[in-house]
């Protein structure tokens, strides 16, 4: 029942439960290739460097081949979160899912969003859950206010993008879409935004609703520019994601 429950509608013993729960969450993102290369054997490339190193130490007329190939890695994540009045229901547990996350990986970046943007990753890196979201509270000034998504992902795009995604990122972009500006500018940052990353994920607790239907202006100008339309609302949600970010991509 507790895989199931709704975030929002959870009494204060199955919130500390559903913590706990979180708490023992990994997720594995998985693994592309880089640009770096290593020795191998069967690699599909030759490395010609290394060849010709060899056939200097050698006394054969012969060239070794020697082969190489690309270092395989997780690629980095990045969390956009929505923190405005229509998403306070779950704000808090969201954000205890991202310091999971922030705790388990070593490229993991998050920015808040509502008003403005705001990058609390050094405040969820402290150990204590408790004490990272005491942090965040210190640091995030727009709790539960307006939504600005087209103007806080122009931020992001014009600041943080560059050196935030230059390594094939995936972007998890947490909001239910209800922004105050009628999605204005939104479709054309979205579309730079998708550009910008390996994959981007768009998590909405809207989806837990069977009749959910793309009506609001800010959820039509995002939804063509996302490669996983996912639901965010309760513990099967998060286990649905963690299998997302582990298996391959989905081509759109």
């Amino acid at each position: 029942m507790l895989q199931t429950r709704d975030f929002e509608s959870m009494a204060p013993a199955e919130l500390a439960a559903a913590r706990a729960a979180i708490a023992r969450m990994r997720v594995t993102l998985r693994e592309a290739p880089t640009r770096r290369f290593r020795r191998d054997a069967r690699g599909p490339r030759a490395d010609l460097r290394a060849s010709l190193r060899a056939a200097l130490h050698g006394d054969s007329a012969i060239i070794p081949l020697k082969r190489r190939a690309a270092i395989r890695r997780a690629p980095p994540l990045v969390a956009l979160a929505d923190i405005s009045g229509s998403m306070s229901g779950y704000t808090r547990m969201l954000l205890v899912f991202l310091h999971a996350l922030a705790n388990d990986r070593d490229r993991m970046h998050v920015l808040t969003f509502g008003t403005r943007l705001t990058n609390i990753t050094r405040q969820l890196r402290h150990a204590d859950v408790d004490a990272a979201l005491a942090h965040v509270g210190q640091a995030v000034q727009d709790w539960s206010g307006g939504t600005r998504i087209g103007a806080c992902l122009a931020e992001f795009n014009r600041r943080w993008s560059r050196r935030l995604l230059a390594q094939g990122a995936v972007v998890l972009l947490i909001s239910d879409g209800l922004d105050r500006d009628a999605g204005a500018g939104l479709a054309r940052e979205m579309e730079r935004l998708h550009k910008s990353c390996r994959r981007l994920i768009w998590l909405n607790p809207l989806l837990r609703y069977a009749e959910f239907e793309a009506k609001p202006a800010g959820v039509r100008a995002m939804l063509p520019h996302v490669d996983d339309f996912l639901p965010v609302h309760n513990l099967n949600s998060l286990a649905q994601l963690a299998a997302v970010l582990a298996g391959p991509r989905r081509v759109r």
